[in-house]
C-alpha cells in the first residue's frame, strides 16, 4: 500500500460523507428530542442523563470525528493513524467514565442488555478503532473495513441507544415505575 494516504481513502470518501453526515444530523435530532422531553412531567436525573443519554452524543460525535479523519488529505497514513489512535484511547477512557457513572446512578438500573449496549459494544469498538489504527499502514486495505465497520458501529450504537432512551422516557412518563 503506497503511503500517500490519499488514494487510499480517496474511494471511501461517499461512505465517510454518509456516515459523518448522518452522524450530525442525529446529533441535531437527539438535541431536539431532549428539548422537548424537557417539559414532560416526570423528569430523569442529570445522573441517568450523563450515563445514557450524553454517551449516545459522544458515540455520534465520534463517528463524525471518523469521518472526518478519514476524509482529511492527509500527507501519508501517519497522522491519520495517531489522530485514530487517539480517537479510541479518548473513546475507552469515556467508556469507563461511562461504566463509573451508570453504575453510580439511582434513578434506573441497568440490566444486561443495557450494559452490551452502553458499555461493551462501544468500549469494543473505540478499543478496536484505536488497535487498528496502529497498524493502519501495514494491514491497509483490511483497517480500511475495519476503521469503516467502527464507524458505522458508533453510529448504529448510537441509534439504538437514543431509540432505547427516548422510549423508556416515554415508557416511564406513563406512569410504568417498573422500568
Amino acid at each position: 500500500m503506497s503511503e500517500l494516504a490519499s488514494p487510499a481513502l480517496s474511494t471511501w470518501q461517499s461512505f465517510y460523507v454518509i456516515v459523518g453526515s448522518s452522524a450530525a444530523a442525529l446529533i441535531g435530532i437527539q438535541f431536539v428530542v431532549i428539548t422537548l422531553i424537557a417539559n414532560m412531567r416526570q423528569r430523569t436525573t442529570a445522573d441517568s442523563i450523563s450515563a445514557f443519554a450524553t454517551p449516545t452524543v459522544v458515540h455520534f460525535a465520534a463517528a463524525l470525528l471518523v469521518s472526518a479523519i478519514m476524509s482529511v488529505p492527509w500527507p501519508s497514513l501517519f497522522p491519520t493513524s495517531i489522530a485514530l489512535v487517539m480517537c479510541g484511547f479518548g473513546g475507552l477512557a469515556y467508556g469507563a467514565i461511562v461504566i463509573r457513572r451508570a453504575r453510580r446512578q439511582t434513578h434506573y438500573k441497568p440490566d444486561r442488555v443495557d450494559w452490551l449496549w452502553y458499555a461493551l459494544l462501544p468500549c469494543s469498538v473505540y478499543a478496536t478503532l484505536m488497535i487498528t489504527a496502529l497498524f493502519l499502514r501495514t494491514i491497509g486495505l483490511v483497517a480500511m473495513f475495519l476503521i469503516g465497520g467502527a464507524a458505522l458501529g458508533l453510529l448504529l450504537i448510537g441509534i439504538h441507544n437514543a431509540w432505547d432512551s427516548v422510549t423508556h422516557i416515554v415508557v416511564k412518563s406513563d406512569g410504568d415505575a417498573t422500568t
